[in-house]
């Protein structure tokens, strides 16, 4: 049990790191800059840059900083227009007022 722990905070781990990739090969990216480019990819109806994105990090990596990217606009919206973060993000999904 702990073995399957460690070897999924490992991963975790390993996706947050930016660095060079061995022999001076391609770079790896971590979780944020993938949940950026995904994201930004999909307002931009562009699916080989969403594919693209999508390949940088694990699937569950990835729907993590999607969240945590998600929960940092609305955060900022919601200070930007001097609302609640609840109001600002049922606004931008179209749902009645709470």
């Amino acid at each position: 049990m702990f073995a399957r722990l460690r070897t999924s905070f490992s991963r975790f781990r390993d996706s947050l790191r930016v660095e060079a990739a061995p022999g001076g090969g391609k770079r790896t990216h971590n979780l944020f800059e993938a949940a950026a480019a995904y994201v930004s990819a999909c307002a931009e109806d562009d699916q080989e840059r969403m594919d693209e994105a999508a390949t940088w990090v694990s699937p569950e990596a990835l729907s993590f900083g999607v969240s945590e990217l998600a929960c940092r606009a609305v955060i900022a919206l919601a200070r930007e227009r001097d609302e609640s973060s609840r109001t600002v993000a049922r606004t931008l999904l179209g749902l009645p007022a709470a």
